[in-house]
């Protein structure tokens, strides 16, 4: 019998939402929550000995801790196979699954597996170091999204061979390998093209990344009548963050009036942003988000003014699609306000 743990979040152990995304790693016997489907979905082959349940924040606010804690529970039950997740798109999720998994592959030995939404932040990190089952965006994937867990999960504790990510489900890692085919390289590429000029399906064998590409804007010619904005994904919020703004995998941005504002003192302004000493950060915000300089250029008329409000967001772990779907909303508002161009800044 196959011994698994799983690890899940707090929202699928049922603990609570985003108000409980603090708590610290706790484990529990048996099922929880997706480890349900989970179970049937092994079959007769595994049991899940244990639920490992952590706060999404707390573990990426505290790695080192909450990972050794971790796999110290998870050493007591000596098991065979780890499974973490289905994460979908949630970022902070997909990268706490990502995270622990990885660690428990290179300190326990055993076989891990995960399942992300190709988007997913997570995925980006971890997937040259294991197995990530390709979910859709949301929950309403996990019907699809555990079989194809279980499955690669039972063949790596079994150590039968995995085949292709098209074959098993799985996302690319990056890993090739020599296979023979009947027909030769050339001819096969031939083909290719023969079918690609004549409007016809193919496969391509040697899949190109796709580079997001942004034709540049005309340069502002007249500085010194523009408008300015200042936008950053350097995490600058007001003292105590008051729209909770998450400290890495963000699912929201904040804007922010500094109409009057000349400085960002260590009394009014601080950073959300995680996975980075912030001590300089929170003494002086102006070094990421350089209020004080603009101020300056303001009034030497090096630019016309500094728009009233600035955007900011935590690019840390913050998924390529929640990032684009910010710059939508909020270029618009910019664009309605008259702005020319945008300072934008990063920590």
């Amino acid at each position: 019998m196959i011994k698994v743990v799983h690890y899940i979040n707090q929202f699928y152990g049922g603990i609570g939402g985003e108000e409980k995304a603090d708590v610290k790693p706790e484990v529990r016997e048996g099922v929880v929550g997706p480890g349900m489907a989970l179970k049937a979905a092994l079959g007769k082959d595994a049991e899940i000995v244990a639920t490992i349940i952590c706060g999404d924040s707390y573990f990426n606010e505290n790695l080192e801790e909450a990972t050794a804690e971790i796999l110290q529970m998870i050493k007591k039950y000596e098991p065979n196979l780890f499974i973490a997740g289905p994460a979908f798109n949630a970022g902070r999720y997909g990268v706490a699954c990502g995270s622990i998994c990885k660690a428990v592959k290179d300190n326990l030995g055993i076989p891990v597996v995960s399942g992300m939404y190709v988007e997913n932040p997570g995925v980006d990190m971890f997937r040259k170091d294991l197995h990530i089952a390709s979910t859709a965006n949301a929950a309403t994937g996990m019907r699809q999204a555990i079989p194809a867990m279980s499955k690669l999960g039972l063949k790596l504790a079994k150590g039968e061979g995995i085949g292709s990510p098209a074959e098993e489900g799985y996302i690319p890692r990056g890993v090739r390998k020599n296979v023979f085919r009947e027909e030769r390289g050339s001819k096969r590429a031939v083909n290719m093209l023969v079918a690609k000029l004549k409007g016809e399906a193919f496969v391509t064998e040697y899949a190109m990344p796709d580079f997001d590409r942004v034709a540049p804007n005309k340069p502002v010619l007249d500085m010194k009548n523009a408008k300015i904005a200042l936008v950053t994904s350097g995490g600058i919020v007001p003292k105590h963050n008051p729209d909770r703004i998450e400290s890495s995998s963000a699912s929201k941005y904040g804007k922010y009036d500094i109409e009057g504002v000349m400085d960002l003192t260590e009394e009014t302004y601080e950073t959300a942003h995680g996975g980075y000493d912030p001590v300089y950060a929170n003494l002086d915000a102006d070094r990421v988000l350089p209020v004080d300089v603009l101020r300056e250029f303001e009034k030497e008329g090096v630019i016309g003014k500094l728009h009233r409000y600035f955007y900011t967001t935590v690019g840390n772990g913050t998924s390529v699609a929640n990032a684009k779907k910010f710059a939508s909303t909020f270029a618009k508002e910019l664009v309605q306000d008259g702005v020319q161009a945008v300072i934008l800044t990063s920590t």
